[in-house]
Formats: structure tokens, sequence, C-alpha cells
């Protein structure tokens, strides 16, 4: 007959697999806490250089930031938060500067949106695509640059599907609808948008984008006016 051995843990074990049990209930929610901290400071400049600061400023001032979310996003490989916020601010410099730089910077941009989308596209409540899709309609199409409408739409549904009562994918949306003489589906969702629940530490960035919906829906107005 072989003996059976039953090992009894001491009580000391029993403890170290309850924190260990923890730490994988908690660890991506302190991830994220720190990641958003990491953030913050890039999206409160962010916001300060869009609508606080002098347009002839604003590239020179976009350009630095981005170098501060590159090395965020090096520092941090493997997160695709990082990567869609140095999208952002270069897609916002290459609004800012135009011309030929313009095109390189909007393709640097899509190139950190495709990387994000390929590590989690619920990022930022699917952020990438809200801002790949604007690049899509924003940027001139064949042969000059990579711009194409029915890309642009698709992206901006993905968005919309991952974040439908959101403030930026309800804007850019309407922006493009409008753009697309589409002004009854844009009112519905610049009504959409104004609703959009305050986002805790984005004052200033919540206060331009109101600023802008209630502009391009006086203009959806007139536009179904005429």
């Amino acid at each position: 007959m072989t003996a059976v051995i039953v090992f009894h843990p001491p009580r000391a074990w029993f403890a170290l697999i309850a924190l260990i049990a923890l730490i994988g209930v908690f660890a991506p929610a302190r991830a994220d806490t720190d990641m958003d901290a990491l953030l913050r400071p890039i999206q409160t400049d962010w916001a300060t250089i869009k609508y606080r600061t002098p347009e002839k400023q604003r590239a020179e001032r976009y350009q630095a930031l981005a170098g501060r979310a590159r090395q965020l996003a090096e520092a941090h490989p493997g997160r695709a938060e990082p990567l869609i916020w140095e999208a952002i601010v270069l897609s916002s410099e290459a609004g800012a500067r135009g011309g030929l730089s313009a095109l390189s910077l909007a393709k640097a941009a899509r190139q950190r949106l495709e990387e994000a989308l390929g590590l989690d596209e619920r990022a930022l409540d699917g952020s990438a695509y809200t801002s790949l899709g604007t690049l899509y309609y924003k940027v001139p199409g064949w042969p000059l640059g990579f711009g194409d409408r029915a890309r642009a739409e698709a992206m901006l549904k993905k968005a919309l599907a991952l974040n439908p009562d959101g403030i930026d994918p309800n804007f850019f949306m309407a922006e493009y609808l409008h753009e697309r003489d589409r002004d009854e589906e844009a009112l519905r969702h610049l009504e959409i948008a104004l609703k959009a629940p305050p986002r805790p530490g984005r004052e200033l960035a919540d206060s331009g984008r109101r600023q802008e919906i209630r502009d391009l829906l006086a203009a959806v107005r007139k536009a179904l006016a005429n």
C-alpha cells in the first residue's frame, strides 16, 4: 500500500495566496489610475495650447508636447493610451502647420493610432477610432494624401459603438456629416454631444469642445433652415 502524504501549508501561505488574489483583482484598476495620472499633464497642456494659446504659437508648442508624449509611449510599451495621445498632438500640430509638413505629421499620427488599435481598441473609450476617423476625412485624398471618407465614417461609427454618449465621437461625427450635407443626422449627434457628461480633470477641454459644438450647431441649423 502506497502511503499518501498530505501536505498542510502554514497559515502564512494562505495569507500570501489571498494577497496574490487581491493583486490580481486590483492591479488593472491601479494600472489604469497610474496611466491616467501620467496622461493628465499632456491632456491639460494640449487643451491649453488648443484653446488658450495664440494661433501663431501653437505649432511649436504642439511639437514640444508631441515629444513628451513620445517619451511616455516609449516608457510604456504595450499601452495604447500614450500612443493615442501622441497621435492627437501630432494631428493638432498638423492642423496648426498646414502645408506639406502637415501631411507627414498626419501620417505619423495615423501610424500611432493603428498601433494603438492593435493593442487595445477600447482604450480611452475608443478614442483611437475617433481620431483615426477624423484624420481620414480631414486629410486630402489620393494622390496628395490618404484621406478616405468611407473609411472616416466607418471609423467614427466604431468609435460611437464604443462610446455612444461621448462628447468627442458625437462632435466629430456631426462635423463629418455636416461637411457631407447630412445635417439632420449631424443635428442628432450634436444634441447628444451637448448632453455628454463632464470629464473630471478635463474641464478646459470640455469647455472648449462645447463652444465648438455650439458653433457647429448654429451652422447646422442655418443649413437646415435654407
